[in-house]
């Protein structure tokens, strides 16, 4: 049986959507725009955190998968002016398509293989963008002019966050149920999930279709959010590094924190942005990931789940000692 969600637990979703919601109106659109980047961020780790965190198979391709949904709408709707309503599902379906193709072999192998072998199907997207049919994928240097949903930092930051809950809660749910349970069991001892009887192929496809599909969903509305592509800011291994990053420090297999260390390195990454305008500063903020990881690996999830028992702990505490 997955676990039990309680009512407290929706009360803090809740919470969470109704302060993100309320914002604007406190904050600068500059902020409101680091932040649209946040939401993206958090879609791709929390994609990431679904096959990897969840089944421990480490992924170093995620945006092989990004790309594809990204491309696919990009090319369908700027080259062939497929309406947007029609261009990002068949980027989804594209997507996971595509990524079954590839990766479905490669779940057949484990640890360093398998990282290995997802990062040379990221490099081989790379390559093709750039080599074949330049004249729809623009070749190196990508495409602009890409048609936008929305404009403004208002609009596009209601939008990107709706989006980002939404998934956020729906991999959460899940991950709660038996499905979830049992990707988890695998990460821990895939030998004996398959002796219990579980199907782990089917477990680890179905693992990675739900990552597949949200990621695809992630690079679809980037793309159109941002209005281009460019394979070199893509398929960069700072950005893989970033995805991957955000989802340790912030507490993989848990859905949650993914979202929260998207936030933590958006917000880090840009801080640093004026002191350090070059590459430099990946150096610097791995080093923070690096140290908040080895004070706490299990993520910034841990933490607060820590600062909220010992709260209730001392509160409990102290209505004790008042009944005493």
């Amino acid at each position: 049986m997955g676990a039990l969600v309680t009512k407290r637990q929706l009360a803090l979703w809740l919470l969470f959507a109704v302060v993100m919601l309320a914002l604007p109106q406190f904050v600068s659109n500059g902020t409101l725009r680091i932040i649209i980047f946040a939401n993206f961020l958090a879609i791709f780790a929390m994609s990431w955190d679904f096959l990897s965190g969840k089944t421990g198979y480490i992924s170093f391709g995620h945006p092989f998968l990004i790309g594809i949904g990204a491309y696919a709408t990009a090319i369908l709707s700027y080259r062939f002016g497929v309406p947007i309503a029609a261009s990002i599902p068949l980027a989804v379906l594209a997507t996971m398509i595509g990524g079954t193709l590839f990766f479905l072999p490669a779940l057949r192998i484990k640890g360093t293989y398998f990282a290995l072998v997802t990062l040379a199907f990221m490099e081989l997207m790379y390559q093709l963008v750039q080599v074949i049919r330049p004249d729809l994928t623009g070749g190196t240097r990508g495409m602009s002019g890409i048609k936008t949903l929305l404009s403004g930092a208002q609009p596009n930051f209601y939008f990107s966050f709706l989006l980002m809950f939404s998934i956020a809660f729906s991999l959460w749910l899940l991950s709660r149920t038996r499905l979830g349970t049992a990707l988890d069991a695998i990460s821990m001892n895939e030998e004996a999930v398959s002796g219990s009887g579980l199907n782990t192929t089917k477990l680890k496809l179905f693992a990675f279709m739900v990552s597949a599909a949200t990621a695809g969903i992630g690079g679809a509305f980037y793309v159109h959010y941002l209005g281009s592509i460019a394979p070199r800011a893509l398929f960069d291994i700072n950005f893989v590094f970033t995805i991957i990053v955000s989802a340790l420090i912030g507490g993989a297999s848990t859905i949650i924190g993914p979202m929260f260390g998207a936030f933590f390195m958006t917000f880090l990454l840009e801080y640093l942005r004026p002191v350090l305008p070059g590459s430099e500063r990946y150096l610097v903020y791995g080093l923070i990931a690096l140290v908040l990881y080895v004070y706490q690996p299990k993520g910034i999830h841990r933490i607060i789940e820590d600062l909220r028992k010992g709260m209730g702990g001392r509160g409990k505490g102290a209505a004790d000692g008042k009944a005493a």
